[in-house]
């Protein structure tokens, strides 16, 4: 059977995914290279790598935010199949768009795509909403019979698309259609991270929230290979926090820490996953001064989960939510605890243990009650 052209590689927290992206795209010399990805800055992240590595972005690589792609070679080359009014740029949405209503019960009513269009999917000033993007793209390329894609096969050879775990909905079609063109594509993201979404969908709703892997499965197996072990080396994380942040998804491969000389360098007693009474956190911090990590309500220079991703400590002082603390005690994950616990609780607790090099403090006032494998109780 030949290798399919498009592959999803999954990468563990600290795995060196950004230098990985860029060194397989400066491998590409004779054709044009897109890489995408969702925010500004990561889109600036992948810049500065190429300059680290090549010292040069090549002529051949562009380099786009997936929003920007999206209205460049998606929305305005065959826009007149769906809309003969002039687009004027996108307005950024962070909740349902094209609401005209709400129901008695506060559910939101929105416009009808059939026989409301231009409100389903451009404000006053015909500016398209972000939630509504990939869906437009998706359409005008069925109107267009297929002509959206095809433009898109004429001008790249390959597309990388980064941080794939941000994406939802008609993104994901968008994805198929791009596996069955010409165009050779790389999915490249950690399911453990998703912090941002492109927007909440209707479409595809049971594969938001990180769950590429369960969708390509699913719906383009045959389309698309997965790679889960290229990237599964963390350069930042120690075996003990590869190990315990690992049973947050025990679905994915475990992650491991690599054994290159300069990430290994290091030689310290306290090393792993400990708790820490409230009453020791000066002693704490005064003898392995850790970075603290709080849920929210940081202030300087503490850090909040979700704003230390992509960063590295040697060494972090989380300060847990109760649904964390229940987690350590039993080790399973109650849906109810908090609303949307899925999207705020496990992403944002990975990516806070992750962020250590050699040791995680867990603030908890514990007694002689047990908690899961992999944790030691820190005595002053």
């Amino acid at each position: 059977m030949p290798l399919k052209k498009n592959k999803l590689l999954l990468a563990a927290a600290g795995s060196g995914k950004t230098t990985h992206l860029v060194k397989e795209a400066l491998k590409i010399k004779t054709s044009r290279v897109l890489i995408t990805t969702y925010t500004e800055a990561n889109e600036e992240e992948i810049r500065k790598k190429i300059y680290e590595i090549n010292g040069f972005i090549p002529e051949n690589i562009i380099i786009q935010t997936w929003f920007s792609f999206l209205i460049q070679h998606g929305v305005k080359p065959y826009q007149g199949v769906l809309f003969e009014g002039k687009i004027n740029g996108m307005l950024l949405v962070s909740s349902q768009s094209g609401v005209k209503a709400k129901s008695s019960k506060g559910f939101p009513i929105t416009f009808s795509e059939e026989k409301e269009f231009d409100q389903h999917y451009f404000n006053k000033k015909t500016k398209i909403f972000s939630d509504k993007i990939s869906k437009f793209v998706q359409k005008s390329n069925e109107a267009s019979a297929g002509k959206v894609i095809k433009r898109i096969e004429r001008i790249f050879s390959h597309i990388f698309i980064d941080e794939v775990q941000d994406m939802a909905g008609y993104d994901l079609e968008l994805f198929i259609d791009l596996f069955k063109s010409s165009v050779i594509t790389t999915l490249i993201g950690d399911p453990r991270q998703v912090t941002y979404l492109t927007h909440n969908p209707k479409k595809h709703p049971g594969y938001k929230n990180g769950k590429i892997k369960e969708f390509i499965i699913d719906k383009c197996s045959k389309l698309c290979e997965i790679d889960e072990t290229t990237l599964m080396y963390s350069h930042r994380n120690n075996a003990e926090i590869c190990k315990f942040a690992s049973k947050l998804y025990p679905q994915y491969v475990e992650s491991a820490p690599c054994v290159c000389n300069e990430c290994r360098d290091f030689k310290s007693e306290h090393i792993g996953i400990y708790l820490v009474k409230p009453r020791d956190i000066p002693k704490y911090q005064n003898d392995y001064n850790p970075i603290v990590l709080r849920y929210q309500l940081a202030e300087e220079p503490e850090w909040n989960f979700g704003n230390c991703k992509g960063l590295g400590f040697d060494r972090v002082l989380i300060h847990p939510t109760a649904p964390i603390i229940k987690y350590l005690k039993t080790g399973t994950i109650i849906k109810n605890d908090i609303d949307n616990e899925k999207e705020a609780f496990i992403p944002k607790f990975y990516v806070a243990l992750t962020r250590a090099r050699h040791s995680v403090g867990i603030v908890v006032d514990y007694g002689n009650e047990n908690y899961i494998d992999g944790i030691i109780k820190w005595i002053a």
